[in-house]
């Protein structure tokens, strides 16, 4: 249980020390786009869904997202997958990412809003040299 308080007490000091401004994220630029869904519980109402096939890999793996909005995460592999946010791993360039974290075969979750304009690298925390599960969002204006 010691190791568990130790994870939340860490994930807290980087979500306050990455989610207030610290560094400057980088500049978007243009990048394909995830499927879009109307909808969303909070935020800027925009959902982008990132798949991960029964191949192991995302798709798409460049993603926008409004200002606001959130990403979802959908597992069709075979194989559990724990999505975070770069870098491997201190996870804090973009921690709303970090809301994903362990899917289950079949399982799907939603990051928190996106509200740094930006771009955010992810990956499997799990495999995190494995290019076909790493993909990168950018945090557009709306």
């Amino acid at each position: 249980m010691d190791w568990r308080i130790s994870v939340l007490a860490a994930g807290a000091v980087v979500a306050v020390a990455c989610g207030g401004g610290g560094s400057s994220p980088t500049t978007p630029s243009s990048s394909g786009s995830g499927s879009s869904s109307g909808g969303g519980s909070t935020g800027g109402g925009t959902t982008v869904t990132i798949t991960i096939g029964s191949n192991g890999a995302v798709s798409p793996q460049s993603v926008s997202v409004p200002q606001g909005g959130r990403v979802t995460f959908v597992n069709n592999d075979s194989r559990a997958h724990d999505m975070a946010s770069d870098p491997h791993p201190a996870h804090g360039d973009c921690p709303p990412l970090n809301q994903v974290g362990f899917l289950t075969a079949g399982q799907s979750r939603t990051s928190g809003n996106l509200t740094a304009l930006g771009t955010c690298g992810f990956h499997d925390h799990n495999q995190p040299s494995v290019a076909a599960l790493q993909g990168v969002i950018t945090v557009v204006a709306p």
